[in-house]
């Protein structure tokens, strides 16, 4: 939407001045953007220069540059609050509202298995759909996951979907949001490792403990310690950047194809646009949510049982339901 308004305000004009025109609109914010920096970008600014600021300086001094030229955004009240920041918070409270529409609360229902409404069969099908991926990928076990799965899985959506909105942009088509989620990840699929099979064993498993064994332990498990490492702290890496250069790119397809021809590329083609940019949306936010599953089932396993079916660590798998 953001891409649309874009060229719609670019098609009266001609040469140059629709150049500048659209240059203009593109620094243009939207105004729940503009909004908060009125109500905290000035006191948010101080505290930036007496900390941040000077900190980022310091450090970017050692290459001769500064923050500013680093960041491409000049330290001001009017852009204390970034713009991604204030959209993925809106995303989170979107997230909780369409949760709650879906389970009717907004409306005064309530779930019920002899008489669901649709907003309930909604909610079902998209639960059973996750847990069902989560039991492939992982396991019956990885249903313990299913919360932080899930949570992945709406808030991306939702996040890739807001800037087909008035008002909106997309918070994805920020490297800040996308790396934030990569390592959010990254970090949470190592916390499930290091919490299964402790620190030693989990190590351990990036040397191949569980292939090799003997001589060739010895003799491949540093180099493959090594790899898996790197593989492991570029994981944060690949999935942002594959999550932003979807959205982003989506966006910048959209805003040029717009402006090939217009009037005439501004509502037939959008409208087309639209559709594929939906489908980019899911598709981003199941691949993020299968590799996150994938990540999860390579450090997480069923728990071991003793001869008399007890289990081992003593964990119990609790499927998740909504209530």
């Amino acid at each position: 939407m953001f891409w649309l308004l874009q060229a719609h305000e670019a098609a009266g004009q001609t040469g140059e001045q629709a150049g500048q025109k659209t240059a203009e609109h593109a620094e243009h914010l939207p105004w729940l953007v503009t909004k908060a920096n009125e109500l905290i970008g000035t006191p948010l600014y101080h505290l930036q220069e007496r900390t941040t600021h000077l900190w980022w300086d310091k450090f970017f001094g050692f290459f001769g540059t500064n923050a500013e030229a680093v960041f491409g955004v000049k330290y001001s009240p009017e852009t204390a609050v970034p713009w991604y920041t204030v959209m993925f918070v809106i995303a989170c409270l979107l997230t909780i509202i369409f949760v709650w529409i879906l389970k009717g609360r907004l409306f005064g229902k309530r779930l019920s298995e002899d008489e669901p409404h649709g907003g309930q069969q909604t909610l079902e099908v998209a639960v059973l759909a996750v847990r069902g991926l989560i039991e492939d990928i992982i396991g019956p076990h990885g249903l313990k996951y299913f919360p932080v799965v899930a949570t992945f899985a709406i808030l991306i959506l939702v996040s890739n979907l807001m800037g087909l909105f008035p008002l909106f942009m997309s918070p994805t088509s920020s490297t800040s949001v996308t790396f934030a989620l990569g390592i959010s990840s990254f970090v949470y699929y190592n916390y499930i490792g290091i919490k299964e099979n402790g620190i030693m064993a989990h190590l351990g498993h990036f040397a191949g403990v569980h292939y090799f064994s003997g001589m060739i332990l010895w003799v491949m498990g540093p180099a493959m310690f090594v790899i898996e490492l790197i593989s492991n702290f570029v994981r944060p890496l690949s999935l942002g950047l594959r999550l932003f250069g979807n959205i982003f790119g989506d966006e910048q397809v959209g805003a040029n194809i717009a402006n090939l021809a217009p009037p005439y590329t501004l509502f037939v083609v959008p409208a087309v646009l639209m559709i594929l940019s939906v489908f980019a949306a899911v598709m981003q936010t199941f691949i993020f949510t299968l590799l996150s599953m994938i990540y999860i089932g390579e450090v997480s396993h069923a728990p071991h049982h003793d001869h008399e079916g007890r289990e081992i660590n003593g964990e119990e798998i609790i499927a998740p339901v909504f209530t």
